[in-house]
Parts: C-alpha cells; structure tokens; sequence
C-alpha cells in the first residue's frame, strides 16, 4: 500500500472479522469485510475477493505473500473476472507453483535437482515405501506449501509415517491441498535463493541472492543479503539458472528461485516461489529496487527498465521475523494483546538503516487463527558485521509486551560466534540451540552495565520522588553519594552512586568493593515514563529495556533477561532472610501449552501410556503441535475433546 499510494494508486483491503482493526484496513483508501476469522471462510474463498473487487471497481489485486498469492485458480478466476493479478500468468503459477510440476520442469530445463519421488503418494505405507528407496533422512512437503506449513524432515519409517499424516492434514487447511511429495534430504545445507523479475515481453533479471538457512521447523528466521557463503562464480552460476528456468515458463512478475546448496558451493534447485517473499526487503536494500513497484508496473504490460548490468549491490542487509511464540518453552505460539508495541523507527543514519515491515500496532490482537509473524525487522549497513551489530542494537530497542515474543532468541541468534563467522547451515538452530532456548548468557562486563544502569534507574527514581512537591517526610538527599546493593538474578553487588539529578553530564557508579571496585560512567537522561535506557555506559551506546517491578527492573539486553532488585544495605541483609516461593506441582496433568483447538484425543480414561506416545494434537496459527507424554504413566481423567477451543494452563488431561 505504501508503494501503491507513492505511485499515485488507491488501493482497497479486504479483512476478515479478526482484522476488523487491522492496520492495513485503516491505511487503505476503501475497505471490504469478507467473512469470518478462518481463513478457509474469508481470505482463501476466491468469490468474495472478486466479490470485494467488483463492489470497489478495483481494476488489480496484489495477492501479498500468502492465503492465495501461489493459487492458480485464483489467478485463473481473476482472468476470467477481468481482474489484472499482480503476480506472474496462470500457465507459470501452474508450472512453478506446484512444487511437483516445477520439479519436472527444472529437471526439463536442464537445471540440478535433488533425488526424489515427484507423483501421487497414496498413503502413510506408500510413503514409507518411497523413503526407503530414497535413503534417509527424507523431507516430507506439501506441493502447495510454503512458510514451513506442512512439512516435516524424517529419519525413519516411523517419522515418516507420522510426519506424512501430520503434513497432509495441515495442507489441506492451509492450502486446500493435500498432496504431497517426498524427496532426499540433503545434509548439513544452506539454503539460498534468487531474486527473479520478468516481464511481459520476455525479458527476465535477477537481482541478487538471499541466504536464508537459519530456519527452525522450515520456518524462516534471521535472512540476509547477500549470502557469505557464494562467491562471484558461483552467484553468477545461480543467477543465470534461476534465470533461464524463468523464462523457460514465460515468467513475468517478481518470483524466488530456491536452491539447497552445499558447503561446498554445490547447488540443486528445491522449489520456486511465484509470489513476493517476506524476505524481499533484504534484496530491497541491498538493489535499491522496490520489487513491488515492479511488480505493479509489468503486471500493467510495461517493459522492465531495469537492465541486469543496472543490478548493483551496496551494502549487506539483514532481515529478523519477530514472532509471537514462547522461545523459552518449545516455541509454542503465543495469543493476546499487544499491550505495548513499540518496533525501532525506520531511519537511515550514519550510514545505517533500520526498516520495519509491521502488520500490527499497539493494541493489536494476535489471534490463533493466522501466522505468527508480527514484524520484519530489517537492517543495513555498509559491511555484514556493521549490519549484525546495527540488527543486535534495533532488538534490544524493540519493546513488546503483552504477549510472549522471540526478540530475546533473535539477538542470541544475531550475536552468536557462529552466526557472525557466516558458518550457517539450516541446522544451525537446531545444533547451537540443541536443547530449546534458555536466555543468552551475559558476559561480565554485560553485567556491570546492567548493574550499573540498573543503580542508575533506581536512585533517579528515589531523587524524583523526594522533590515531589508536598511529598512530606522525606529527608532531603545527602551531597554524600549512597549505598546500595544490586541483586543481579539473585546475584549481590554493592554499588555507589550520587544524586542522578544533580545535571552532571556523565553519571558515575561505584561497582563492587575494596580492590575489586569498578567505577561505569552513564550517560543521564533516561526517565521513568520510558520503558527502555537508550544511552550510553562508558561510551558504548546501548538500549536496556528496564520493566518495572518490585524494587527494581526486570532488564532486558542482548537476548539476555535479568531481574534487578535495588535495595539499601539493610533492606538488602533482611531480604536474604525471606523465605522463597515454591510454584504448584503440575506434574499430574497435562496442559495446554498455548490458546488453540484441539485437533484429537489420543487416549481415553484408565490407559496406560508410554512415555514419548502421542496424547493430544492441538492447533494454532495454522500450525499442529503434537503434545506426547513425557513419562510413563496411567490416564485419570480426560478433561477435553476434540473441537474444543482451550487457553494457556488449561486441563487436558489429568493423570493418577
């Protein structure tokens, strides 16, 4: 919408009642509801979009980058309505949209594709079958898919036979399609892709190339461009393929050539998307192109202007999806109000950009029935590791409360030895996160600056409120400097600090004591009303967010979340003497790890269970989560049933 209105074009945004308040709806010039909040029954129903289109006399529909962006009866029935489809030809969607077809075609067009099995699966034992004559480990797909939406990576006829039937059901809700195809599984890979832009009179370029291996369940997490893997032979080599596979189906609109690539620089063609990607943004900044300006232009018959000698790369770009979902337990989606939202401002400075792509405002409600997804937040910089530090600073700047979020796991992510050496691989996640996300770990002198800031936060406070007009029976603050102690996650530290209002224009903080004593310096300004310290602490510029809460702040800085409680001396030596808080014991019961439907019921009252067998299969955010038994066990009492719709905590099942 936003190029849209640039070019001087109305647009019209259609929504279901989960998005009656959406923002896309307010920024557009007319606005259609189209039903109800499951997809199937508003976004994906082809006669209410063109339903929207004839009421409005919208003469183009851009489909986005989901629901029916890849559907080529969609493009089909806008055709036939006289509707131009901001998007590649039917004949193409049908050729490369299919995952299957666009197999065969690549396999046609002479380009290397990865062993597989490209026709009808029958069922679970023909697809077990299938694997053992491919060789593990094997990837299970959706033809229709995409975003990681039914698909699964399996090891053996046992995965395979429960991955087939958990991909094939999310399919069919997702896409309205349930075929599948399996195909070897390459690894240790890296996943690049290519940006391609046709027209309609033959002319095909491609812009660049996006990594995008660092991927949890097939889903998308941190992007950049270009890849530090490729050189300049072999980016012209991937280029020129996913070229001539384009024009080999008259491609013409903006679409993604993907490739599983090896260390070794080695690459076979995995899929084409025939849509805009979320990850455009990357290829945006590093080409100064907006693709869907071009995609609106070629869509109205124009000629590409831009030339492949035109395509010129500056700078490396980062893109982090900032998602509604639980790292700290299992990733489960995450359900609410958005109570505070509040995403870096997009500017460019000191040779820096920071660009946020939001569907979402604060207030917003993130419902169970779309993605995940409430931000792309993106950064540019001259070189990759100027772009890494630019991306770690814009996370810790993003405050975001009201649901749980993944902000802390993309900075751990972005900070990561690793991830900074460009050593990825689309296990990356999986291997340097083996056991799920438990917080970054600070680094001593993180410490300090949280202790520090932390004093800071706390004696500002103190000093404000004892110049409260008419805020009897405080004694006015002493010119000597004050005694605190810091309890860092449980951790005590004295610290020294004067009066952060008496204008000086750096704030010093005495850490520790004896020998041992540090002295940080921070830069004032900071007030209670901000949620977030933006500043600096002995010269380094930082954000720390600072959540208030009882005696303190509960901090949060480069992935990492530490409670901070600042007390006097005394205080400090009564609160060891507390007794600590033991939460409940659930251990009997099964609950709810996120809102959602429950899909089935795997047990029945009075059976035994083994541990790792299936108990529940809950639905959200369009995705299925198996719920196993962690021990063995004997079933007390089952609490739900399917079609139920439970909130987080809710009963299950309860066990004797």
């Amino acid at each position: 919408m936003r190029t849209a209105k640039r070019m001087g074009i109305k647009t019209v945004a259609v929504y279901s009642d989960a998005d009656r308040m959406a923002p896309h709806v307010e920024m557009a010039d007319e606005a259609v509801h189209i039903g109800p909040p499951p997809a199937a029954q508003s976004y994906l129903v082809i006669e209410k979009i063109i339903d929207a289109c004839k009421q409005t006399g919208a003469e183009a529909v851009h489909p986005g980058y989901g629901f029916l962006s890849e559907r080529e009866a969609f493009a089909e029935a806008l055709k036939k309505a006289g509707i131009v489809f901001i998007g590649p030809n039917v004949k193409a969607i049908a050729a490369m949209g299919d995952k299957i077809e666009s197999k065969k075609a690549a396999a046609a067009a002479k380009v290397s594709t990865v062993p597989g099995f490209l026709g009808v699966i029958e069922d679970e034992k023909h697809a077990v079958k299938i694997a053992d004559e491919i060789g593990y480990p094997v990837m299970i797909k959706a033809s229709a898919g995409g975003g990681g939406k039914g698909m699964r990576i399996a090891h053996s006829r046992a995965e395979v036979a429960e991955g087939f039937a958990r991909s094939k059901s999310e399919a069919k809700a997702s896409f309205g399609d349930d075929r599948m195809f399996i195909e070897k599984f390459i690894v240790n890979p890296r996943h690049i892709e290519i940006q391609v832009m046709g027209d309609k009179h033959g002319n095909v370029i491609w812009l660049s190339e996006r990594e995008c291996s660092v991927q949890r369940r097939n889903q998308k997490v941190v992007e950049e461009a270009p890849s530090p893997l490729l050189d300049e032979a072999t980016r012209k080599k991937m280029g020129e393929q996913a070229v001539a596979l384009a024009k080999a189906v008259n491609y013409d609109s903006a679409g993604t050539v993907e490739f599983v690539a090896g260390q070794d620089k080695s690459f076979y063609f995995l899929e084409m998307n025939t849509r805009l990607q979320v990850e455009h943004p990357v290829t945006e900044l590093i080409t100064g192109v907006d693709l869907v300006e071009q995609m609106i232009r070629v869509a109205y018959g124009e000629k590409l202007e831009i030339k492949q000698s035109d395509i010129k790369y500056k700078g490396w770009a980062l893109e982090a999806r900032l998602y509604a979902e639980d790292p700290y337990h299992s990733f489960l989606p995450s359900i609410g109000r958005l109570v505070r939202y509040r995403p870096p401002a997009n500017n460019t400075e000191d040779g820096v950009t920071v660009r946020v792509d939001t569907g979402v405002e604060e207030g917003s409600e993130i419902s169970m029935f779309y993605d995940p997804m409430i931000a792309k937040l993106c950064t540019h910089a001259k070189t990759r590791e100027a772009a890494i530090d630019a991306m770690a600073d814009a996370l810790d700047a993003c405050e975001v409360e009201g649901i749980r979020h993944n902000v802390p796991f993309l900075t751990a992510i972005v900070t990561h030895p690793r991830f900074r050496s460009g050593k990825l691989s689309t296990g990356f996640i999986a291997e340097e996160f083996p056991d799920g996300f438990h917080g970054a770990a600070l680094d001593p002198a993180e410490k300090d600056r949280l202790v520090a800031v932390a004093a800071y936060a706390a004696a500002f406070k103190r000093a404000r409120g004892r110049e409260i007009s008419g805020a009897g029976g405080f004694a006015p603050l002493s010119a000597n400097p004050t005694d605190y102690v810091v309890s860092l996650d449980g951790v005590d530290t004295p610290v020294r600090c004067g009066n952060p209002l008496a204008g000086e224009s750096l704030f010093e903080v005495e850490i520790g004591a004896g020998k041992k004593t540090k002295t940080v310096t921070i830069e004032p300004g900071w007030n209670p009303a901000e949620l977030t310290y933006h500043g600096a602490v002995n010269g380094q510029a930082v954000s720390i967010q600072l959540k208030p809460v009882t005696s303190g702040f509960l901090m949060t800085y480069r992935g990492a979340t530490a409670k901070a409680v600042v007390r006097l001396p005394r205080a400090a030596e009564l609160a060891r003497l507390m007794p600590e808080k033991k939460p409940p014991d659930t251990s009997k019961f099964l609950l709810c790890p996120m809102p959602g439907l429950i899909v089935s019921i795997a047990v029945s009252e009075g059976q035994a269970v083994k541990a790792g067998e299936t108990l529940a299969v809950v639905e959200a955010m369009k995705m299925e989560n198996v719920l196993k038994a962690e021990r063995d066990a004997k079933v007390k009492k089952v609490a739900a049933k399917k079609g139920d719709t439970l909130a987080v905590d809710d009963v299950i099942i309860e066990f004797e």
